[in-house]
């Protein structure tokens, strides 16, 4: 464990994540970025360790003037609810702060949760569910 840390100190990374078995560990070196960042599909198992490396599909989230936006940290189908019976997981109007959930990314037949790393009102949702949205497109805007 301290040689993982020791090579967050001292390396370029800004982000480790270590899973084995049903123990995950994520250590995060704080940044000014405002990064979307995926997480492993809803349900854990085998398609974690199939899902790879995608933090480094992160994407810096694009800002305007007087809102926030959070962008596809991929390319994939976007999806605003877990399942077509389920309430989305934010609608215009809901507050959402860092860590919430505001959608999930199909790629590769692997779901990935884009997750809010800033703390805004949602203004707008231009990603329409069962859409194909690319990386670094706006999903959600706050204000």
């Amino acid at each position: 464990m301290k040689d993982l840390l020791a090579r967050l100190r001292d390396g370029d990374l800004t982000e480790l994540e270590v899973r084995q078995g049903a123990l995950r560990v994520k250590v995060s070196k704080a940044t000014a970025a405002v990064v979307a960042e995926p997480s492993g599909p809803a349900a854990t198992g085998g398609a974690d360790a199939a899902r790879g490396d995608l933090s480094a599909a992160r994407a810096p989230a694009t800002a305007k003037a007087d809102a926030k936006t959070v962008v596809a940290p991929l390319t994939g189908v976007f999806y605003r609810s877990g399942s077509p019976q389920a309430p989305p997981f934010v609608q215009v109007g809901t507050v959402v702060r860092p860590g919430d959930v505001i959608g999930l990314i199909e790629a590769m037949k692997l779901f990935n949760e884009v997750r809010s790393t800033v703390t805004g009102r949602v203004k707008r949702i231009p990603a329409e569910t069962g859409k194909l949205v690319r990386a670094h497109e706006p999903l959600v805007e706050l204000e």
